[in-house]
């Protein structure tokens, strides 16, 4: 039962049982109270007859039971004596009483049957001395179930009572009753058929939901042999096959394929920052490496300043490579909060050696609150100050303002600015522009893609635009607190 198809076929076999067993139950309720309320309606029908016979006068002898075998009668006087029975009527249970045999009094005349006359006429009085005619209760009947032996054949009967008052004032219960042979031939005929049919509709249910699961989960196989020959092969430009449904399959399919393309670019991009690191690392290395080599061999020839240069260089090199690694590892900003007017105007004035004085434009009394890393934030802010430095003619920038549910620091130079085509790809690690590609002017090209991730990781964005000034235009756009 490990197999989605076992228990999907599993599942659904238990839940068309339920609904059929109960399907099935309701529909031989349904049967049986209808075929019983039919055997009642003909019992009544058969007792009211035979109240309405008694209650116009006829005699006892005289009452005309029909069809017997199928409606067999026994009437009872209020003493629970019987004082008519259906003739071939050997033995019943379920009604007022068991007995099958009238009274003597009854069956013999001693005592006056109704119709019967003392005079010997033709039993019609004149209707100045005619008693006032009998009748047949109204009431619903009562309806029981019994046996009746009829003929030496036992079977079941739904037996009804109903009440006739005769005209000497004598009430009668009537008992009549229906067979229910038909009730129960027709309640075992189809619960035979259910019997029998629910094993076989069962075993079609399961056999179908096998099959059409199976078929529903084959392109998963598919991608499960794909993706585990991926993983073999370590080949990321392979694709998983999607089928041309429209399902949930497919759409899973197309997922797999998407996070397959980020994941083999996400893989590309490492293998390209490992290699440009270590290129970039190797030439201030080599040419540290070379410079103690020469203080070695001649003392009087080292380049001390130039060493420390490289030296320099190299750390900074290094620390950008670990942040840019924190960063890729998913490292989260701290949740402080940070003033960015205060923070500008402290980088500003911690930048003495700027070959040009930065203008600061920031209001007075303005509220520029952000939440994130205070560290973080400065080194994006300093990744411009630093590139503007680098291509700037004569005249830096930076200003802060508020901006719709954000704050925008802008930093501006004169210099030649990004081409619209490059500006994109400027943002992307150790790019660097033909015009900056000189090491000791242009560093590793890994400023501004540290100042977007940083931006990134703080929910804002860092674009290029152009200048009013005519150079380039950086925008930082952080999120206000909430």
């Amino acid at each position: 039962m490990r197999s989605v198809r076992a228990r999907a076929a599993l599942g659904a076999t238990l839940v068309v049982a339920v609904a059929l067993i109960a399907a099935g139950l309701a529909v031989l309720l349904v049967l049986r109270d209808n075929l019983i309320g039919q055997a009642d309606l003909q019992a009544e029908v058969a007792a009211r007859d035979v109240a309405g016979q008694l209650a116009t006068g006829t005699a006892y002898d005289d009452v005309e039971l029909d069809d017997e075998e199928d409606h067999p009668v026994q009437v009872v006087d209020e003493e629970g004596r019987v004082v008519i029975v259906s003739k071939d009527l050997r033995a019943v249970t379920g009604t007022g009483a068991t007995g099958v045999t009238p009274v003597p009094s009854a069956s013999a005349g001693a005592t006056p049957s109704p119709g019967d006359d003392d005079d010997g006429d033709d039993g019609q009085d004149d209707d100045s001395s005619s008693p006032d005619s009998g009748e047949v209760s109204s009431d619903d009947p009562e309806f029981s179930d019994g046996t009746a032996t009829v003929d030496r054949t036992t079977a079941d009967y739904r037996f009804a009572a109903v009440e006739a008052t005769t005209r000497e004032g004598v009430t009668l219960t009537v008992y009549a009753g229906a067979p229910l042979a038909a009730e129960q031939e027709a309640v075992g005929t189809v619960r035979g058929a259910m019997l029998t049919g629910l094993p076989v509709l069962l075993v079609v249910v399961a056999g179908v939901t096998w099959l059409v699961t199976r078929r529903a989960l084959r392109p998963v196989e598919g991608i499960r042999r794909e993706m585990a020959a991926i993983t073999a092969s370590e080949d990321l430009a392979r694709r998983v096959p999607e089928p041309d449904s429209r399902d949930e399959i497919a759409a899973l399919a197309r997922t797999t394929n998407e996070t397959l393309t980020v994941l083999e670019a996400s893989v590309e991009r490492q293998r390209r920052f490992v290699a440009d690191a270590s290129h970039e690392l190797r030439s201030p290395i080599a040419s540290l490496r070379t410079q103690l080599e020469v203080a070695e061999a001649h003392p009087e020839l080292l380049d001390l300043p130039g060493a420390v240069a490289d030296t320099v260089r190299l750390q900074v090199l290094a620390a950008d490579l670990l942040l840019l690694a924190r960063l890729d590892a998913g490292e989260k900003p701290g949740g402080g909060t940070v003033e960015l007017g205060a923070l500008v105007r402290e980088e500003v004035s911690q930048r003495t050696g700027d070959r040009i004085a930065v203008a600061v434009e920031v209001p007075e009394g303005g509220a520029f609150e952000v939440n994130g890393s205070r560290g973080q934030l400065s080194r994006v802010i300093g990744n411009l100050l630093d590139n503007a430095q680098r291509h700037a003619e004569g005249g830096v920038a930076v200003s802060v303002a508020a901006d719709g549910r954000g704050v925008r620091v802008e930093v501006r130079d004169d210099g030649a600015g990004v081409p619209e085509d490059e500006r994109e790809r400027i943002f992307e690690r150790f790019v660097r522009l033909d015009d900056a590609r000189s090491r000791d002017d242009g560093g590793a090209g890994l400023g501004l893609a540290i100042a977007r991730d940083v931006a990134a990781r703080h929910g804002g964005t860092l674009t290029v635009h152009r200048a009013a000034e005519g150079g380039a235009a950086f925008r930082l756009w952080l999120p206000r607190p909430a």
